[in-house]
């Protein structure tokens, strides 16, 4: 059994909403490249850019949320190396957040 074998991810519950979510984001991305290509303002699209990034963390955020929720305390429950693994796999992923 690898690190990332499951039953069910944490997130599988809010799927159908991340996913809503991310098909938004997708449309934000779409959009953007269209002001590019139309030549809108600089502004305008550094605007966008900046919505479409705190949409894409707030999805983050939810994801990491889960994570903890989820595969980390059943991790920490159950104890051994898969609990330090997941721990460990959280704070790798909290400090890329924290860089981007």
């Amino acid at each position: 059994m690898t690190k990332h074998d499951h039953t069910e991810y944490g997130y599988i519950t809010d799927k159908d909403k991340y996913l809503n979510r991310l098909k938004r984001i997708e449309g934000q991305a779409r959009g953007i490249s269209r002001m590019v290509d139309e030549e809108q303002y600089c502004i305008d699209i550094l605007t966008q850019i900046s919505a479409l990034t705190s949409a894409l963390q707030a999805v983050a955020v939810g994801l990491l949320d889960d994570h903890l929720k989820h595969c980390v305390l059943d991790a920490a429950r159950l104890g051994g190396d898969d609990a330090d693994i997941k721990i460990k796999e959280a704070s790798d992923a909290i400090a890329r957040l924290v860089r981007s």
